[in-house]
């Protein structure tokens, strides 16, 4: 992903902020709000947020030290049916960690007010609409349901959120679904402490800081009541008239353009001991990283394969096909079980018993196994789509670790925890704009993800149109790369007889008969090819003695996938692709071609798509060749408008007609 997707803003910066502060407070709802009945700024949503307040500060006791404070109250006003869902509020909390006690959350201050009769009745969540859960072995979620909950009503809660863990806080988001109407983030943090702040999205947010002191007591070992001094930068940050962030097509994470403040701790700095660098440069991340046990330790454990190695390996002198054989060993002998991760959960050698181990522990056992095979092999950090994007150097912002193999001085990326992935074909959620391939000595290397090959698909036609309008034919199609990835990894284990049927609707009604198919669950470095007969009654119009018949035939797209007159976030296309479609049509006895399309060339401002149209006949057969290239994963906001225009003069030319005349 590029910058340009998304805006990336350091918020430490001292603006004064202007006017008289209003006061948000909970509890104090008025019968106006009440009789609300659409946001002046957003007369379709269906729920506001009011506002959103938020502080976080930090206590200390003997035995921890600081631990961290969150604490977030809601105000939210329901306008629409569609709005009774926010009456559902949903906290997730983190419980996996290793070191630390387990974060705590509660719930208080729950209250539904509606209007009855010109009187403000207020009814609070009783214990019966409070529920938590364990969702597994890293987080637990603590559920409210609010009573008594109409369109509009007004709903109000708080909770707060403590954790020992200060490398992380939560991020504090400002956009929603819904517009926010105001929003406040107060933090309060010790002078020992520097964090980044970041905010992502383009809506202003202003700050204020300044440094003040401050006291707590606590007990030390000997039980005596202790002082503590010290002195703490407050911020304040505000926010107006947030808008909802909405659905829009072709986007990878929505969260990435989310509004959001994000922290994440650069340095520690007590007196009179050292500074404790967490990720100020990427040389510290890749250090601390390794120090882990469940990661630089791993890495350094072999012995147990070596006999599988040597056994493997034996009279193989290439390195590609060293590392060719060993990633499709690890592949068909190793399960993922789909949890993901870049520390080892159970280790590698358990793992490797059981077959069985989530990401880390499956690739860190092909890194090893391509180090003993004499392969440059290193991991590579990566954050999945659905985990965002880290931006600057960073621990926490990954989630995932692929496998970097060095041959004939070109890198390869590898991911042996999908049965249809190969030598630099990735799952696409891994296609997450930059990786780190990270070295025990601290070195490391920024990868990118976004594929720059193009992944193809090539449909060849030979049909046959007969007097009645049905057509007849061959068709072969072939996917390679990304395009045969995305194929084989949902329709290889689909039933044969349910993807035709899917696949004949989708092509407008053909029949398809003679099916065959090619590498499916082989060779996944070579293309998926599909060979068929096929017959079809809906792709001619027969109107007299004309017949009307789209140039690209079942292939016609009618519909624009861009329709909303402006763009929030970037358009992400997945991977760069080229798309050729080459038909030979035979046309029936007696008939003569009329007129047909003109050839057509449609090129963005930026060149990164392409698409041509060319069309020509030789005696009674019509050639027809079409190829649509994009030659970028994903494109700013900014490109919207000239992306909209393109597919809809791409969508003009399938849609102009051949035209055929009885003699």
């Amino acid at each position: 992903m590029r910058f340009s997707s998304l805006t990336f803003t350091i918020l430490f910066l001292l603006i004064s902020l202007k006017g008289q502060s209003q006061s948000y407070e909970l509890g104090k709802v008025t019968i106006a709000e009440l009789q609300e009945k659409s946001n002046p700024k957003d007369t379709a949503t269906p729920a506001a947020i009011l506002f959103k307040k938020g502080r976080t500060f930090f206590t200390y006791n003997k035995d921890v030290g600081f631990s961290a404070n969150h604490v977030y109250e809601f105000k939210i006003k329901i306008y629409k049916k569609e709005g009774l869902k926010w009456a559902d509020q949903k906290v997730r909390f983190y419980i996996g960690y290793e070191n630390l006690n387990e974060d705590r959350l509660e719930f208080s201050n729950a209250i539904t007010y509606n209007l009855e009769n010109g009187t403000i009745v207020k009814t609070k969540l009783d214990n019966q609409g409070a529920f938590k859960k364990k969702v597994n072995k890293f987080w637990k979620e603590k559920t409210i349901t609010l009573p008594n909950v109409k369109v509009g009503s007004v709903i109000e809660y708080k909770y707060v959120l403590k954790s020992e863990n200060i490398v992380k806080l939560p991020d504090f988001e400002i956009q929603y679904d819904i517009p926010v109407n105001y929003v406040e983030y107060k933090t309060e943090i010790p002078e020992y402490f520097i964090y980044k702040p970041i905010l992502i999205g383009n809506y202003p947010i202003e700050s204020v800081a300044k440094l003040e002191g401050r006291s707590q007591s606590y007990e030390n070992e000997h039980n005596q009541s202790t002082i503590l001094s010290f002195k703490q930068i407050s911020t304040l940050y505000k926010g107006k008239d947030v808008p909802a962030l909405k659905d829009e097509p072709y986007v990878n994470n929505v969260d990435n353009y989310r509004g959001c403040i994000q922290f994440e701790i650069e340095r520690v700095r007590y007196p009179d001991k050292p500074d404790k660098d967490y990720a100020l440069t990427w040389e510290g991340v890749a250090t601390n990283i390794f120090k882990n046990e469940h990661f630089g330790k791993e890495l350094n454990q072999k012995d147990f394969l070596v006999d599988d190695v040597k056994r493997l390996l034996t009279g193989v002198e290439s390195q590609n096909d060293r590392m060719n054989i060993i990633f499709k060993y690890v592949q068909n002998k190793m399960h993922w079980n789909e949890e993901n991760d870049y520390y080892t959960d159970k280790g590698i050698a358990k793992a490797y018993t059981d077959q069985t181990g989530n990401v880390a522990e499956i690739n860190f056992i092909l890194i090893n196994m391509l180090k003993l095979g004499g392969i440059d092999a290193n991991p590579v950090l990566v954050s999945t789509i659905e985990n965002g994007v880290p931006v600057y150097p960073t621990r926490t912002g990954f989630n995932y670790v692929i496998a970097g193999a060095l041959i004939d001085g070109k890198l390869v990326l590898l991911d042996a925890t999908r049965k249809y992935t190969c030598p630099n074909i990735l799952p696409l959620n891994v296609l997450n704009w930059k990786g780190r391939l990270i070295k025990i000595d601290g070195s490391s290397q920024e990868i990118n993800l976004d594929p720059t090959a193009l992944s193809k698909e090539f449909s060849t036609v030979f049909g046959k149109i007969n007097e009645t309008g049905k057509v007849d034919g061959k068709m072969r199609i072939q996917r390679t790369d990304y395009e045969a990835y995305n194929f084989r990894s949902k329709h290889s284990e689909q039933n044969q007889e349910n993807y035709l049927e899917k696949y004949e609707e989708e092509l407008g009604d053909l029949k398809i008969a003679n099916y065959k198919i090619e590498n499916a669950k082989v060779n996944f470095s070579d293309p998926v090819i599909e060979t068929f007969d096929f017959a079809s009654d809906n792709v001619v119009e027969t109107i007299g003695k004309q017949m009307f018949i789209n140039p690209l035939l079942f292939f016609t797209r009618s519909k624009n996938p861009f329709t909303q007159e402006t763009r929030q976030m970037g358009i992400y296309f997945g991977y760069p692709t080229q798309e050729k479609i080459s038909l030979s049509l035979e046309i029936p006895t007696g008939y003569i071609i009329e007129s047909m399309p003109k050839p057509i060339r449609i090129t963005s401002q930026n060149k990164e798509i392409t698409y041509t149209l060319n069309i020509s006949n030789l005696e009674n057969k019509i050639q027809i060749s079409c190829i649509k290239e994009i030659n970028n994963s994903i494109f700013a906001a900014g490109d919207y408008d000239g992306l909209k225009n393109l597919f809809q003069q791409v969508i003009a030319s399938q849609n102009e007609k051949i035209v055929l005349k009885k003699i």
